[in-house]
């Protein structure tokens, strides 16, 4: 059981850390349940404690001595945090073009501007949100690589697909997680530690990209994220994470900056791998 006196967390966020700081810890079913309550949070709070242990494949006593384990009297009390959540979600699209008209903005050029200065702003924020030294080693990481997996889906997924068009005209060998036969987990199982990996996922996250992230880890190949938390899911799974939230325009989320950062490390990579390219030439040459 946790420490009584530790105040329980008052809102999602708070217990998503909770979760994430002390899940290394956990029972291996306990585990199992704090995995798909983070790949899972809908479920969590829309379903009942026999819907949820069948979907997470506990028993509904595991449910219960989870909630317990966190300083919460029952399970209930838990799942209140994650309808909670729900509340605080982004608004869908036809509310979002509802909050355009109240803002009188809806207008051609107002929305142009709008987008134009939601860019903007996640721009200015790309380069103090991205550590020097993390995005070297990354770019090292991923320019020794046989091959590089990239997995994107939903809204990430026009992040993976332009770089594995800029891989492809780099000469560079990658794999994008992505086929329309549906193969792709059977695809990744071909990977190995001499590969790498980049995933891009933000909230609510896609939980296939989560879980093939997971599993590429868990086949000791090396995973560089882009995501938008540092209670992403995506994070501990990842060798390197970067942390980029974009700015939005009446609910609308850009991915300027998760473009301009995919370019960069994608150009990184190719120039990475031509200088190891002429030094391994240049060595070769003086022996």
């Amino acid at each position: 059981m946790t420490d009584a006196a530790q105040p329980l967390p008052a809102t999602f966020d708070g217990l998503k850390s909770l979760i994430i700081d002390r899940k290394a810890s956990f029972p291996k079913r306990l585990r199992q349940v704090a995995m798909f309550a983070l790949d899972h949070p809908d479920d969590i709070a829309f379903g009942t404690v026999a819907t949820i242990s069948v979907a997470a494949e506990v028993q509904p006593s595991t449910l219960v001595r989870f909630a317990q384990h966190l300083g919460f009297e029952g399970f209930s009390s838990l799942q209140a945090l994650f309808r909670e959540r729900l509340r605080e979600r982004k608004p869908d699209y036809d509310e979002r073009l509802t909050a355009l008209r109240t803002k009188d903005e809806h207008g051609s050029q107002a929305i142009l501007h709008g987008f134009l200065s939601a860019a903007q702003r996640s721009l200015d924020k790309l380069a103090e949100a991205v550590d020097p030294a993390a995005f070297e080693r990354s770019v090292k990481l991923l320019a020794g690589a046989d091959t590089i997996y990239l997995i994107a889906k939903r809204r990430s997924y026009p992040i993976g697909s332009y770089m594995a068009y800029a891989f492809g005209k780099l000469g560079i060998r990658c794999q994008l997680a992505g086929t329309a036969s549906g193969i792709d987990d059977d695809i990744l199982r071909l990977a190995t530690p001499k590969d790498a990996a980049f995933a891009a996922s933000f909230s609510p996250y896609a939980s296939e990209s989560v879980a093939q992230a997971r599993s590429l880890a868990a086949q000791r190949v090396p995973v560089v994220s882009l995501t938008d938390s540092a209670f992403s899911p995506l994070v501990e799974s990842s060798r390197e994470w970067f942390e980029l939230a974009e700015a939005d325009h009446a609910g609308f989320r850009l991915l300027s900056a998760s473009m301009a950062f995919a370019m960069a490390l994608t150009v990184a990579v190719a120039e990475e791998r031509r200088t190891m390219e002429e030094a391994s030439r240049g060595a070769a040459a003086g022996t």
